[in-house]
């Protein structure tokens, strides 16, 4: 794929110069603080040594009092309580989270996740239904709920009362919940929007431990800078937030800053039983773990049980407190990630020989394909697989009982929940945010809602959208890479959207000579390479057609992250090549 290299703007000079000399670091390191909007001691002290004390008080969100004492006065009567959470990761975390704090305060308690087969995504009839025949009269939705206006009706119907725990955007009306706890909500003030769906059920959580006996909501409810700690419940359980944080893919900026360093520590340290039996199966015990092992190893395996059974048995997992038992669970789960990534391949290469085949999708500004037979567990990775090929909005696609089921990804800086609302009357119900939604529609208009969605996308895409960009931080030279550079540079993790791993071009690039292809397949570039007077090794996965361009003698330029290579005991530093070009 042929990427465009763009510069990010670079900080104010005197405020580099300003960071660099209170903090003794590096002008590249200082500038790289500064572009993330850091310009003060206190600001740098906050981003580098979060403090729990950073965290907001939940009571700041809408509607979290009346929550927090409809909880008290369903535990107070012993009425039957049920939580109720997607089957993906921030669903089932959220889920897990809420349970495991929750049944140490009532007995009377149980969860919920929805199958994704016969009820789909979010709150369904068919949950509501199990509610009132098993006597609940309590719900409290995690990660879900914010649209499901008709459920709630019902549910109230069947005097049922909820609690709305939700992170994705409002509709124009709200359900008529007994609380809807929300930072999205437009008429809230809560000082960070951005929290992950098990993030709302945490400040819920919050709320509820911090508590006065009395019940009534206290003004100061965080402990003080001494304890630097939150009630012990919530302590046991950040490792769940920070793993749905990071499969959330929300922005690690913030609070959810706070929450992932803190939930990093405790998964590196002592993870619950759960997610420690699933960190030894995916085989990263020995390690630290970092938010990209909990994107690509920790979140996937999670998922792969809604994918491909049921949601509930992440559920399972995640609260077990025995250790063979979770193992057992982790096991199961494991191979439902292996049979994911089978169907994942599967669909993708079918999906990528229809655009193949046609010259018409080839020349479309947007990707949306429909098959029965189509795993629907699998849909959204099959979206964001093609998205590396066709870079563009994409919508997959599967048909079943005459209506098609569908999961849509986007490319950077473009709103598909915006195209995909713009197209609303031709869909029967849809969901999501910026870059990821989900939508079914009756197999009668699937044909007028890609002619429309495709119109929607031509009319509001840019150029610049529909072509895959490097962000790049800064330039540097080889010789600016030293070990206290990277040690600073480590410390700007966790790593995530709104402060992404660092991007650095080196230009005036030689090869040293023994650069060359390397792996299985032979796609992959091992790379010894000299800027100035310093060399460094690097690696380039899938970029192998670039041999001929760093051995034709004249120098290049190369983007990169850096990374440490451990190999037989040593540790040394490498380049992660992202990006190769000729020196124009």
């Amino acid at each position: 794929m042929n990427y465009q290299w763009k510069l990010k703007p670079q900080g104010d000079q005197t405020e580099v110069n300003h960071i660099a000399e209170i903090l003794d670091i590096d002008k590249s390191l200082a500038n790289l603080l500064v572009q993330r909007g850091i310009k003060t001691f206190e600001q740098a002290r906050s981003f580098f040594r979060p403090k729990l004390q950073d965290l907001h008080d939940p009571y700041l969100m809408k509607d979290m009092d009346v929550a927090v004492e409809r909880l008290k006065t369903a535990i107070e009567n012993n009425e039957k309580i049920l939580i109720y959470g997607d089957y993906d990761v921030d669903g089932t975390t959220s889920v897990a989270m809420l349970y495991s704090i929750l049944k140490e305060y009532h007995r009377e308690l149980n969860f919920y996740i929805p199958d994704r087969y016969s009820e789909g995504y979010g709150i369904s009839f068919q949950g509501i239904d199990y509610a009132a025949e098993e006597g609940y009269s309590l719900i409290i939705s995690v990660d879900c709920g914010i649209k499901a206006i008709e459920k709630v009706k019902e549910a109230r119907r069947k005097d049922i009362d909820f609690i709305i725990c939700d992170h994705h955007t409002p509709g124009e009306k709200l359900p008529e919940a007994i609380a809807v706890l929300d930072p999205q909500r437009e008429e809230d003030d809560y000082p960070f929007e951005e929290l992950s769906g098990c993030g709302v059920g945490f400040k819920f959580m919050q709320a509820f431990l911090q508590n006065g006996e009395t019940g009534q909501a206290q003004t100061s409810h965080l402990p003080t800078e001494e304890d630097n700690k939150l009630p012990a419940p919530l302590l046991q359980h950040l490792d769940l937030v920070c793993v749905s944080i990071a499969s959330d893919i929300v922005s690690i900026v913030g609070e959810n800053r706070t929450l992932a360093y803190f939930g990093l520590k405790k998964l590196n340290t002592n993870p619950g039983t759960g997610l420690k039996a699933l960190i030894e199966t995916a085989g990263i015990q020995d390690q630290e773990i970092t938010i990209s092992d909990v994107v690509f190893k920790i979140g996937p395996r999670i998922n792969a049980a809604g994918r491909i059974e049921k949601g509930e048995e992440a559920v399972k997992l995640l609260i077990s407190d025995s250790t063979d038992t979770a193992r057992e669970w982790s096991t199961k789960i494991n191979t439902f990630n292996n049979e994911r990534k089978n169907l994942d391949h599967e669909i993708t290469q079918e999906a990528l020989q229809i655009i193949e085949d046609s010259e018409e999708e080839k020349r479309k500004n947007t990707t949306v394909l429909a098959q029965s037979g189509w795993h629907k567990g699998v849909i959204g990775i099959v979206a964001s697989r093609l998205i590396e090929s066709y870079y563009r909005p994409t919508i997959i696609f599967t048909i079943s009982d005459g209506k098609a089921t569908g999961s849509a990804r986007s490319v950077e800086g473009f709103d598909i929940y915006h195209a995909i609302n713009a197209c609303s009357d031709l869909l029967e119900s849809f969901g999501g945010h910026k870059y990821a939604a989900g939508l079914t529609i009756d197999l009668e208009h699937l044909e007028a809602f890609k002619e429309k969605f495709e119109n929607v996308v031509k009319e509001t895409i840019s150029e610049e959208q529909l072509t895959p960009q490097i962000e790049i931080d800064e330039k540097i030279t080889f010789d600016q890479i030293t070990p206290k550079f990277f040690r600073i540079l480590k410390q700007f993790a966790p790593f995530g959207p709104g402060n992404m791993s660092p991007v650095f071009v080196t230009e005036d690039v030689a090869d040293c000579g023994g650069s060359k292809i390397v792996g299985k397949d032979e796609t992959h570039l091992k790379l010894e390479m000299i800027n100035t007077k310093t060399p460094i090794s690097g690696i380039a996965f899938s970029q192998g057609h670039q041999l001929k361009t760093i051995k034709n003698g004249a120098p290049f330029k190369v983007c990169y992250a850096i990374t440490e290579n451990q190999f037989r005991g040593t540790v040394t530093l490498q380049l992660m090549v992202k990006d190769i070009k000729g020196e124009e």
